[in-house]
């Protein structure tokens, strides 16, 4: 490369005295349009800089002259809808569930705020759409422990499951194979009959340990599940005669939940969302499919 400084011969424009295989770079100066524009871009962007936030520094960052803040706006407008969204909700806390069903606009309302709260609120335990999971019901099933109705959904979601909370709902199955109750093999009894609730006989057992197990269950069980294993939702004891089944259904499970069974807690509501959002969240799994 070559540093000689000459003018062009076919432009007659000066040379930058650059030389790159015989190729000579031509001192053309910018076109003023573009040195013009370039100049004012830097000179908005210096005023944008000075008036709004801009450079961060140890302790803070520059505010800028107008004081204008993204989040303060954002804020304003989150307000601003809560308050709009306010005044159906407190329809919705004042009007009966009869009253909410024979108004469009109020229902449609009552619905997108159960399933909003529903997904913050629920949706980690019961899965999506109210699916399920085990240990964690599955309310679009129509499985109800307490009953399916709206009033039966917001008194549990009001109180809660042997959350601890006054008017909680509350139930306890008796430990019969950790407290002694029933034997080992009685447990097992016990068990295969029940599989026979629930439309899955264990092959394994024999027609009398099905019987010794009914018997057993007449005594120990029904009191609470009922007679055929229909349940009973004064006592909030599940159906066993039923297809769908909290902690799943293979014998193994059953035999568990006889020796130590699980008692599941929800947590009460009430205190931390307020009556129109609840009554929402009501009208909303109600709604799932398996509402009464």
């Amino acid at each position: 490369m070559t540093t000689h400084i000459e003018k062009d011969p076919h432009s007659g424009t000066e040379t930058t005295g650059h030389v790159w295989d015989g190729l000579r770079e031509l001192n053309t100066p910018l076109p003023k349009w573009w040195l013009y524009t370039w100049l004012a871009c830097i000179v908005w962007a210096f005023g944008l800089m000075l008036l709004y936030p801009s450079l961060p520094y140890f302790t803070g960052y520059w505010h800028g002259l107008l004081g204008y803040s993204t989040r303060t706006e954002v804020m304003q407008d989150v307000a601003k809808i809560a308050g709009q969204r306010a005044l159906v909700m407190d329809k919705v806390a004042a009007a009966s569930f009869e009253q909410i069903r024979a108004t469009p606009a109020l229902l449609a309302e009552a619905q997108t705020a159960g399933r909003t709260s529903f997904a913050n609120n629920c949706q980690p335990c019961h899965g999506a759409g109210g699916g399920g999971r085990p240990g964690y019901p599955a309310l679009a099933a129509g499985a109800w422990l307490w009953g399916g109705r709206l009033e039966d959904i917001q008194q549990t979601l009001q109180h809660g499951i042997r959350s601890g909370a006054e008017g909680a709902r509350d139930s306890q199955m008796p430990r019969f194979g950790v407290d002694g109750v029933l034997k080992p093999e009685e447990i097992v009894q016990v068990a295969s009959f029940v599989m026979t609730l629930y439309g899955t006989p264990r092959r394994e057992a024999s027609a009398e340990t099905v019987a010794a197990g009914a018997a057993l269950f007449a005594d120990n069980c029904a009191a609470c599940h009922g007679e055929k294993g229909q349940g009973n939702r004064e006592f909030g004891a599940p159906a066993l005669a039923s297809r769908t089944h909290l902690y799943g259904d293979s014998f193994e499970i059953v035999q568990g939940q006889i020796t130590n069974p699980h008692m599941g807690v929800m947590p009460a509501w009430g205190g931390k969302l307020d009556p129109a959002t609840i009554k929402s969240l009501a009208i909303y799994v109600h709604d799932l499919g398996g509402g009464e």
